[in-house]
C-alpha cells in the first residue's frame, strides 16, 4: 500500500492538485467577497439599511454554509467519495448563484441568491483540506495549506478590484454576472483534471497497513472536540474570523463614506495594497510554522499570536488617519499580521484529529469561523453602526472600526494558549 501511495502521489501530481485547488479557492473568495465592494451601490439602489447590508454580506451566506458544511464533510470523509467531483459540483453551484445575484430586484431576492452561494461553497474547503492532507506529509502540511489559503487574499483582492471597477463601469448587476459565469467553466476543469487518490494510499497514510475505520458524523465531532488544543484553536480562529470579515466589509464602506472614494477606487487601492499584504502574510505564516514548528511544535502558532497583538494599535491609527492614503499605508501591517494564522490554524486542526476525521475537523473549524465570523461579524458591525449613526452620522463606521482594532487582542490570547498544548497533542494521532 505504501508503494501504491508513492506511485499515485508523485510530486508533479501533488503540485498540479494544489494549483487547481488554489484556483478553485480563488473563485470561492471572489464570489464570496465581491458583495463587500458592491454593498454601498446595492444599498443605494435597493434602499438597504446598514443592518440589512450586514445580513446580506454575512449571515445569509454563513448560516447555510455552516449548516451544510458538517454533513458534506462527513460525506467527504467516506472512502468511496470522489472529492474532486464534489468540489466541481460545488463550484458550479456557487458560481451560478453568484450570477443570479445580479438579477435580484429587491432585498429578499438578493438574500436568496446569497443563500445559494453559501450552499454551493459549503462543498469546497472540507474536501479540499482532506485531499491536501492525504497527499502532503505532516512536516509540509502548514506550507501546503497556507498555499491553498492564498485563495483568501488573492480572491479577496480580485473580487474587490474586479467588482469595484465593474461597478463603476457597468453597474453592480453586471459585476455579479461577469464574475459568476467563469466559475461554471472552471468546474469542468476540476471535474476532468483532478483525480481522487485512493484512500489509505497517500504520504500520511503509508504507515497504515489497512485503511482506518470510518466514523459516524457525531462520533467524528465528539472525537474532534475532545482535543483541548482544538477547542482553543476553535476559539482563536472564530474570533479572528469575526474581526476579519467584519473589518473587511466595513473598511470598504468606511473608505467610501468617510474618504469619499468610489467603489472602483476602493477596490483598486484597498484591494491591491492590502491584498498583497494578505498574500505575503498567508505565505509567511505557513513558512514560519513549518520552519520553527519543526524544532518546537508550539511555535506553529507563535507567529499568529504575536502578530495579532502587534496589529491592534496600528489598525487603530489607520482608522484615525486624516487621509485615505495614510490609512491605506498603515493598514498594510495589520493586514499582513492578521493573515499569518491561515496555514498554521488549518494545519494544526488536521494534526489534532484522527485520519478519518480530517474533513470533519476542517468543517467544524469552518462552521464556527463562518457562523461567528462571516455570519455575525458584518451583521454585528452593521447593527452597531446603525446604533451610532444618530450621534456620529457618516462617521459611525469609523467608531465601530476603532473598537474592532483592539478586539484583535482576543484571538492573539487564544492562539498563545493553544500553542502551549501543541507539543502534547499535535500529530499524536498521526
Amino acid at each position: 500500500m505504501a508503494s501504491a501511495a508513492q506511485t499515485a502521489a508523485t510530486p508533479n501530481s501533488v503540485r498540479a492538485t494544489l494549483w487547481i485547488l488554489l484556483m478553485v479557492y480563488i473563485f470561492n473568495f471572489i464570489d464570496r467577497q465581491i458583495v463587500n465592494i458592491l454593498a454601498e451601490p446595492i444599498a443605494l439602489d435597493l434602499g438597504l439599511s446598514d443592518t440589512q447590508i450586514g445580513l446580506m454580506t454575512g449571515l445569509a451566506f454563513a448560516l447555510f454554509y455552516t449548516l451544510l458544511g458538517l454533513p458534506i464533510a462527513r460525506y467527504s470523509d467516506r472512502a468511496t467519495t470522489n472529492r474532486p467531483r464534489l468540489i466541481a459540483i460545488a463550484l458550479a453551484t456557487w458560481s451560478a448563484m453568484t450570477a443570479l445575484c445580479g438579477l435580484a430586484q429587491n432585498f429578499y431576492q438578493l438574500l436568496l441568491a446569497r443563500i445559494g452561494v453559501g450552499v454551493g461553497e459549503a462543498g469546497c474547503t472540507p474536501p479540499a483540506h482532506s485531499l491536501i492532507s492525504d497527499l502532503v506529509p505532516p512536516e509540509r502540511r502548514s506550507s501546503a495549506l497556507a498555499f491553498y489559503s492564498l485563495g483568501i487574499p488573492v480572491g479577496t483582492l480580485l473580487g474587490m478590484m474586479i467588482g469595484g471597477l465593474l461597478a463603476d463601469w457597468v453597474g453592480w448587476r453586471m459585476a455579479f454576472l461577469f464574475v459568476g459565469l467563469p466559475g461554471v467553466a472552471m468546474a469542468l476543469v476540476v471535474h476532468f483534471m483532478l483525480r481522487e487518490p485512493r484512500r489509505g494510499m497517500s504520504a500520511t497514510l503509508a504507515e497504515h497497513s489497512t485503511p482506518p475505520p470510518e466514523m459516524s458524523l457525531w462520533t467524528s465531532v465528539r472525537t474532534v472536540m475532545r482535543s483541548r488544543a482544538f477547542v482553543l484553536l476553535l476559539l482563536a480562529g472564530s474570533t479572528a474570523s469575526f474581526l476579519a470579515y467584519g473589518k473587511t466589509t466595513w473598511t470598504t464602506i468606511f473608505f467610501q463614506r468617510t474618504h469619499d472614494l468610489t467603489p472602483g477606487e476602493v477596490g483598486f487601492w484597498f484591494g491591491v495594497i492590502n491584498g498583497a499584504a494578505g498574500i505575503l502574510g498567508t505565505w509567511l505564516g505557513g513558512y514560519l510554522a513549518d520552519r520553527f514548528g519543526a524544532k518546537n511544535r508550539r511555535h506553529v502558532l507563535t507567529a499568529p499570536a504575536v502578530a495579532m497583538a502587534v496589529a491592534a494599535p496600528i489598525a487603530f491609527l489607520a482608522y484615525q488617519a486624516a487621509t485615505w492614503q495614510v490609512a491605506l499605508a498603515l493598514l498594510i501591517v495589520p493586514t499582513l499580521c492578521n493573515s499569518l494564522y491561515y496555514g498554521p490554524t488549518y494545519s494544526a486542526a488536521q494534526g489534532l484529529v484522527p485520519l478519518r476525521a480530517r474533513a470533519i475537523a476542517a468543517a467544524v473549524l469552518l462552521f464556527f469561523q463562518n457562523l461567528i465570523g462571516l455570519g455575525l461579524g458584518p451583521l454585528f458591525f452593521g447593527m452597531l453602526s446603525d446604533l451610532l449613526q444618530p450621534g456620529f452620522g457618516e462617521e459611525s463606521v469609523r467608531y465601530v472600526l476603532y473598537g474592532a482594532a483592539f478586539l484583535g487582542l482576543i484571538p492573539a490570547f487564544f492562539f498563545w494558549r493553544c500553542s502551549l498544548r501543541l507539543n502534547e497533542e499535535l500529530d499524536r494521532k498521526g
